[in-house]
Parts: C-alpha cells; structure tokens; sequence
C-alpha cells in the first residue's frame, strides 16, 4: 500500500469531494430531464466509487491507538 503525507490525503480529499459533488449535481438534473437511465447508472456507480475513496482516505486520517 502506498503511503501518502497527511497534505496529499487532504488535497486529495477536496478533490475527490468535488469530483462527487459534480456527479451528483449531474444525476440529478439527468434524473429531472429524463435522462438516459443506462447512464445514470454508469454515473451512480462511479459515484460510489469516489464514495468508497474518500471513505478510505479519511480512514488514513485517523491515527493508530497504541493497544
């Protein structure tokens, strides 16, 4: 596993944050128009999967407890 400084982790953290919102923004207003439902799919996908980033990296976050 790669190690990352705690700047990366919050730099990458902002962007994978506004990389979700965006997508979110876009399956609504899809969903509003009645959009394409195949590509709503793709998209909700790649949103849970920005999902499950930024739940990884914000578990780097937290510091180990000493047993």
């Amino acid at each position: 596993m790669d190690t990352y400084t705690p700047a990366e982790i919050t730099e990458r953290l902002l962007a994978l944050r506004a990389d979700h919102r965006a997508l979110d923004e876009r399956i609504t207003r899809m969903a509003a128009n009645g959009e394409d439902d195949l590509e709503s799919k793709r998209l909700k996908r790649h949103r849970l999967q920005l999902k499950d980033c930024i739940t990884r990296l914000e578990s780097l976050q937290i510091p180990d407890e000493p047993a």
